[in-house]
């Protein structure tokens, strides 16, 4: 399974994921390429470190098309088989999503269907939540609405802040979203068993 990441900034979930496909705790598969849409993200370096391909494919000003097209084809050049979003900053154009029927996998920082968006841990301090956490889900043409992958609850304490609720979500977040994508391969190995 030949795996295509997109990030905008520091992509920690980037590199759980290579850690964990270099490691083979994610069988079956290598991650093919890592693209940016910004070429100042810090995840560039952190890829090419561990060896894997670099595209940076800005906008530049084009329509979300034209700038999602330029992926896809990179992604289809590649042979990529899954897309997973790794704090990758952009709604994914009609294009993009169809490119990859149920292929696109995302993390968002809260348990959806509550708090899709942006902001999420302030708006779950202010709402007085007592849990939140992260999940993982396929991307769909709606934001934050494709069918849940996994989810996992992290506790809100008294006096978080959204950068300490962040960080405490974070943690999980990298072993979700290694769980989720083993899960994907998995069940797609079943349904090539059955198949044959």
């Amino acid at each position: 399974m030949k795996i295509g990441i997109l990030i905008s900034g520091r992509g920690s979930n980037m590199v759980a994921l290579v850690e964990a496909v270099g490691s083979g705790e994610i069988p079956g598969s290598e991650v093919a390429v890592v693209i940016s849409d910004k070429a100042d993200a810090a995840g560039l370096a952190k890829a090419a470190e561990r060896g894997v391909e670099t595209l940076v494919i800005e906008r530049n000003g084009r329509k979300r098309e034209e700038h999602d097209a330029e992926i896809v084809a990179a992604l289809n050049d590649r042979g990529v088989e899954l897309v997973c979003l790794a704090g990758y900053m952009r709604l994914l154009s009609p294009l993009f999503v169809q490119a990859f029927p149920d292929r696109i996998i995302n993390i968002h920082p809260s348990l959806l269907p509550a708090y899709p968006g942006l902001n999420v841990h302030e708006r779950v301090i202010a709402a007085g939540e007592k849990t939140s956490g992260c999940t993982v889900h396929f991307v769909h043409e709606d934001l934050d609405a494709g069918p849940i992958i996994l989810q996992r609850e992290v506790p809100v304490f008294d006096g978080d802040t959204p950068e300490t609720l962040s960080a405490r979500i974070l943690e999980q977040e990298h072993g979700t979203y290694v769980e989720a994508v083993k899960k994907i391969l998995a069940t797609k190995s079943n349904e090539q068993t059955e198949r044959n």
